[in-house]
């Protein structure tokens, strides 16, 4: 076996018993599609947010063969074990989301769908002052904002 080879293998094999150590921590029984499920999100870096539909068409890409409703299922499994934060962004669809345990905001494109990812201290002071202000404990929220990315802009 090449050293290539041989390091991809090992690799894949670390990153298996990685995922399926992350389902078992979750309380969830280690499945093929949960493990294929889970791998897809990993794996996205440039889209971080996904529909359970582009989930479900990666999968078709990687001719796996893991219906619709499974993916919907299981990433409302991986959301109540906490693996995943499903977002309502306006236009009906949830979004899905690795849990990273860091807090951010989104702003998303109403043409293109585009999602980003930002954080600012400024915004989130102000929303415990707020909170405080109005008598309120403050145990979560989220910022959605909305408008056109750049590309948008220029089209």
């Amino acid at each position: 076996m090449s050293a290539i080879l041989y390091l991809t293998a090992y690799r894949f094999n670390r990153r298996l018993k990685l995922e399926t150590h992350d389902l078992r921590n979750a309380g969830l029984k280690v499945t093929l599609p949960r493990v294929k499920i889970l791998q897809i999100l990993e794996k996205q870096v440039n889209e971080r947010h996904l529909t359970a539909e582009k989930v479900y068409k990666i999968l078709l890409s990687e001719d796996e063969e893991i219906g619709l409703a499974t993916v919907y299922r299981v990433l409302t499994q991986f959301e109540a074990a906490g693996l995943v934060t499903r977002h309502h962004f306006e236009g009906g669809n949830s979004i899905f989301e690795l849990a990273t345990g860091d807090h951010h905001d989104h702003i998303l494109c109403m043409k293109c769908g585009k999602v980003d990812e930002f954080t600012d201290e400024f915004i989130e002071a102000r929303q415990k002052e707020i909170a405080k202000k109005l008598g309120y404990e403050l145990t979560d929220h989220g910022l959605y904002l909305y408008g056109f990315c750049p590309q948008c802009r220029k089209s």
